[in-house]
Protein backbone atom coordinates (compact mmCIF):
# COMPACT_ATOMS: atom_id res chain seq x y z
CA UNK A 1 0.00 0.00 0.00
CA UNK A 2 0.94 3.83 -0.45
CA UNK A 3 1.94 5.19 3.24
CA UNK A 4 3.02 8.74 4.19
CA UNK A 5 4.42 8.71 7.50
CA UNK A 6 4.60 12.11 9.35
CA UNK A 7 7.10 11.74 11.65
CA UNK A 8 9.54 14.36 13.27
CA UNK A 9 12.21 11.98 14.84
CA UNK A 10 13.86 11.50 11.87
CA UNK A 11 15.35 8.20 12.76
CA UNK A 12 12.04 6.53 13.64
CA UNK A 13 10.79 7.75 10.71
CA UNK A 14 13.42 6.21 8.74
CA UNK A 15 13.31 3.04 10.74
CA UNK A 16 9.45 2.84 10.12
CA UNK A 17 10.33 3.50 5.87
CA UNK A 18 12.50 0.61 5.97
CA UNK A 19 10.85 -1.81 8.11
CA UNK A 20 7.40 -1.27 5.75
CA UNK A 21 9.19 -1.01 2.27
CA UNK A 22 10.50 -4.89 3.21
CA UNK A 23 6.64 -5.44 2.87
CA UNK A 24 6.27 -4.35 -0.67
CA UNK A 25 4.74 -0.62 0.48
CA UNK A 26 5.60 1.91 -0.89
CA UNK A 27 6.21 4.42 1.84
CA UNK A 28 6.55 8.35 1.93
CA UNK A 29 7.89 10.58 4.67
CA UNK A 30 7.16 14.10 6.27
CA UNK A 31 9.46 15.69 8.78
CA UNK A 32 7.23 18.39 10.05
CA UNK A 33 3.34 19.83 10.23
CA UNK A 34 3.61 21.70 7.54
CA UNK A 35 5.22 19.09 4.73
CA UNK A 36 2.69 16.24 6.23
CA UNK A 37 -0.54 18.90 5.53
CA UNK A 38 0.95 19.98 1.79
CA UNK A 39 1.46 16.14 1.28
CA UNK A 40 -2.08 14.77 2.52
CA UNK A 41 -3.86 17.73 0.61
CA UNK A 42 -1.97 17.31 -2.41
CA UNK A 43 -1.42 12.97 -2.97
CA UNK A 44 -4.02 10.25 -2.00
CA UNK A 45 -2.63 7.85 0.53
CA UNK A 46 -3.88 4.22 1.57
CA UNK A 47 -2.97 5.15 5.10
CA UNK A 48 -1.30 8.06 7.40
CA UNK A 49 0.94 7.37 10.50
CA UNK A 50 0.96 10.19 12.26
CA UNK A 51 2.66 11.66 15.51
CA UNK A 52 0.48 13.79 16.86
CA UNK A 53 3.03 16.50 18.52
CA UNK A 54 4.66 17.43 14.99
CA UNK A 55 7.81 20.18 15.47
CA UNK A 56 5.64 22.88 13.88
CA UNK A 57 1.61 22.20 14.40
CA UNK A 58 0.05 19.16 15.65
CA UNK A 59 -1.39 15.99 13.93
CA UNK A 60 -5.01 16.52 15.28
CA UNK A 61 -5.07 19.29 13.02
CA UNK A 62 -4.00 17.29 9.86
CA UNK A 63 -7.00 14.86 10.94
CA UNK A 64 -9.19 17.78 10.96
CA UNK A 65 -8.14 18.76 7.53
CA UNK A 66 -8.61 14.85 6.20
CA UNK A 67 -12.09 14.76 7.41
CA UNK A 68 -12.85 18.15 6.07
CA UNK A 69 -11.60 16.95 2.68
CA UNK A 70 -13.85 13.78 2.86
CA UNK A 71 -10.47 11.80 2.37
CA UNK A 72 -10.55 8.18 2.86
CA UNK A 73 -7.24 7.62 3.98
CA UNK A 74 -7.02 5.38 7.08
CA UNK A 75 -4.97 6.90 9.95
CA UNK A 76 -3.30 5.43 13.01
CA UNK A 77 -1.78 7.68 15.35
CA UNK A 78 1.53 7.43 17.02
CA UNK A 79 2.23 9.47 19.85
CA UNK A 80 4.54 9.15 23.52
CA UNK A 81 1.62 10.37 25.09
CA UNK A 82 -0.56 8.37 26.35
CA UNK A 83 -3.03 10.56 27.67
CA UNK A 84 -6.93 9.29 27.44
CA UNK A 85 -8.11 12.62 26.34
CA UNK A 86 -5.51 12.71 23.55
CA UNK A 87 -6.24 9.17 22.20
CA UNK A 88 -10.41 9.64 22.18
CA UNK A 89 -9.97 12.97 20.34
CA UNK A 90 -7.90 11.41 17.61
CA UNK A 91 -9.99 8.73 17.27
CA UNK A 92 -13.39 10.82 17.38
CA UNK A 93 -11.15 12.92 14.63
CA UNK A 94 -11.57 10.02 12.79
CA UNK A 95 -8.29 8.14 13.47
CA UNK A 96 -8.65 4.60 12.92
CA UNK A 97 -6.00 3.42 15.67
CA UNK A 98 -3.53 4.62 18.11
CA UNK A 99 -0.03 3.44 19.21
CA UNK A 100 1.92 4.75 22.10
CA UNK A 101 5.91 4.99 21.50
CA UNK A 102 7.74 3.09 21.70
CA UNK A 103 6.47 0.26 20.10
CA UNK A 104 7.86 -2.66 18.10
CA UNK A 105 7.83 -2.12 14.10
CA UNK A 106 6.46 -5.29 13.29
CA UNK A 107 2.91 -4.21 16.12
CA UNK A 108 2.55 -1.27 13.74
CA UNK A 109 3.13 -3.39 10.64
CA UNK A 110 0.15 -5.73 11.99
CA UNK A 111 -2.19 -2.86 13.31
CA UNK A 112 -1.43 -0.99 9.62
CA UNK A 113 -2.71 -4.75 7.70
CA UNK A 114 -5.66 -5.11 10.25
CA UNK A 115 -6.79 -1.24 9.78
CA UNK A 116 -6.56 -2.15 5.86
CA UNK A 117 -8.39 -5.18 6.03
CA UNK A 118 -11.38 -3.58 8.09
CA UNK A 119 -11.65 -0.35 5.78
CA UNK A 120 -10.38 -0.86 1.97
CA UNK A 121 -10.80 -4.97 2.19
CA UNK A 122 -13.63 -5.27 4.30
CA UNK A 123 -12.44 -7.09 6.61
CA UNK A 124 -10.70 -10.02 4.95
CA UNK A 125 -7.17 -10.47 3.30
CA UNK A 126 -8.98 -12.15 -0.08
CA UNK A 127 -10.58 -10.07 -2.53
CA UNK A 128 -12.35 -11.22 -5.18
CA UNK A 129 -13.54 -9.44 -8.62
CA UNK A 130 -15.23 -12.43 -10.80
CA UNK A 131 -12.44 -14.67 -11.90
CA UNK A 132 -9.56 -12.97 -10.20
CA UNK A 133 -8.57 -13.86 -6.65
CA UNK A 134 -5.82 -11.55 -4.39
CA UNK A 135 -4.64 -12.78 -1.32
CA UNK A 136 -2.99 -9.59 0.50
CA UNK A 137 -1.30 -11.36 2.64
CA UNK A 138 0.67 -13.67 0.18
CA UNK A 139 0.92 -11.08 -2.58
CA UNK A 140 -0.44 -13.17 -4.67
CA UNK A 141 -3.08 -13.62 -7.28
CA UNK A 142 -4.79 -16.13 -8.55
CA UNK A 143 -7.57 -16.96 -11.98
CA UNK A 144 -9.86 -19.04 -12.30
CA UNK A 145 -7.96 -20.82 -9.15
CA UNK A 146 -4.73 -21.07 -11.51
CA UNK A 147 -1.68 -18.79 -9.70
CA UNK A 148 -0.88 -15.91 -11.66
CA UNK A 149 2.79 -15.28 -12.27
CA UNK A 150 3.01 -11.32 -11.53
CA UNK A 151 6.04 -9.03 -10.58
CA UNK A 152 5.90 -7.19 -7.74
CA UNK A 153 4.65 -4.20 -9.71
CA UNK A 154 2.12 -5.75 -11.67
CA UNK A 155 0.53 -7.52 -8.78
CA UNK A 156 0.55 -3.74 -7.05
CA UNK A 157 -1.46 -2.56 -10.12
CA UNK A 158 -3.50 -5.65 -10.33
CA UNK A 159 -4.29 -4.62 -6.72
CA UNK A 160 -5.03 -0.79 -6.84
CA UNK A 161 -7.27 -1.47 -10.04
CA UNK A 162 -9.83 -3.95 -8.19
CA UNK A 163 -9.54 -1.85 -5.84
CA UNK A 164 -10.54 1.19 -7.56
CA UNK A 165 -12.75 -0.61 -10.06
CA UNK A 166 -15.01 1.91 -12.16
CA UNK A 167 -12.91 4.70 -11.40
CA UNK A 168 -10.50 6.21 -14.20
CA UNK A 169 -7.03 6.25 -13.23
CA UNK A 170 -4.52 8.48 -14.52
CA UNK A 171 -0.93 7.84 -15.30
CA UNK A 172 -0.02 10.44 -13.11
CA UNK A 173 -2.12 8.81 -9.65
CA UNK A 174 -0.50 5.83 -10.52
CA UNK A 175 2.62 6.46 -11.06
CA UNK A 176 2.45 8.33 -7.83
CA UNK A 177 1.13 5.71 -6.33
CA UNK A 178 3.52 2.58 -7.41
CA UNK A 179 6.63 4.83 -6.67
CA UNK A 180 5.53 7.13 -4.23
CA UNK A 181 8.04 10.81 -4.20
CA UNK A 182 10.28 8.67 -6.80
CA UNK A 183 7.75 9.03 -9.60
CA UNK A 184 8.48 12.64 -10.13
CA UNK A 185 12.27 11.77 -11.20
CA UNK A 186 10.62 9.97 -14.70
CA UNK A 187 10.99 12.00 -17.62
CA UNK A 188 7.79 10.26 -19.37
CA UNK A 189 5.50 7.36 -18.09
CA UNK A 190 6.72 4.98 -20.41
CA UNK A 191 7.55 2.73 -17.69
CA UNK A 192 3.27 2.87 -16.74
CA UNK A 193 2.68 1.67 -20.24
CA UNK A 194 5.11 -1.36 -19.70
CA UNK A 195 3.57 -2.22 -16.78
CA UNK A 196 0.27 -1.71 -17.57
CA UNK A 197 0.48 -3.58 -20.99
CA UNK A 198 1.90 -6.25 -19.41
CA UNK A 199 -0.53 -6.91 -16.64
CA UNK A 200 -3.50 -6.68 -19.57
CA UNK A 201 -1.41 -9.36 -21.68
CA UNK A 202 -1.72 -11.60 -18.84
CA UNK A 203 -5.17 -10.81 -17.56
CA UNK A 204 -6.31 -11.20 -21.23
CA UNK A 205 -4.74 -14.23 -22.06
CA UNK A 206 -6.67 -15.42 -19.13
CA UNK A 207 -9.77 -14.28 -20.42
CA UNK A 208 -9.87 -11.77 -17.55
CA UNK A 209 -10.53 -8.05 -19.84
CA UNK A 210 -10.84 -5.73 -17.92
CA UNK A 211 -8.24 -2.87 -18.23
CA UNK A 212 -9.55 -0.42 -20.53
CA UNK A 213 -8.31 2.80 -21.83
CA UNK A 214 -9.93 5.83 -21.26
CA UNK A 215 -8.19 7.68 -23.95
CA UNK A 216 -7.33 11.15 -23.05
CA UNK A 217 -7.78 10.43 -19.31
CA UNK A 218 -6.01 7.25 -18.57
CA UNK A 219 -7.20 3.74 -17.65
CA UNK A 220 -10.26 2.03 -15.98
CA UNK A 221 -10.75 -1.82 -14.48
CA UNK A 222 -14.57 -2.75 -15.71
CA UNK A 223 -16.57 -5.11 -17.37
CA UNK A 224 -17.21 -5.30 -20.75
Amino acid sequence: MKILIAEDEIELQKSMATYLERDGNVCETASDYKEALYKVDLYEYDILILDINLITGSGLDILKELKKQHKNTATIIISANSSLDDKLEGLDLGADDYLTKPFHLAELNSRIKAVLRRGKFGGTEKIDFHEISIDTRSRTAFIDENPMSLTRKEYDLLLFFVTNKGRVLSKEIIAEHLWGDNSDLADNYDFIYVHINNLRKKLTNAGAKYIKTAYGTGYKFIED
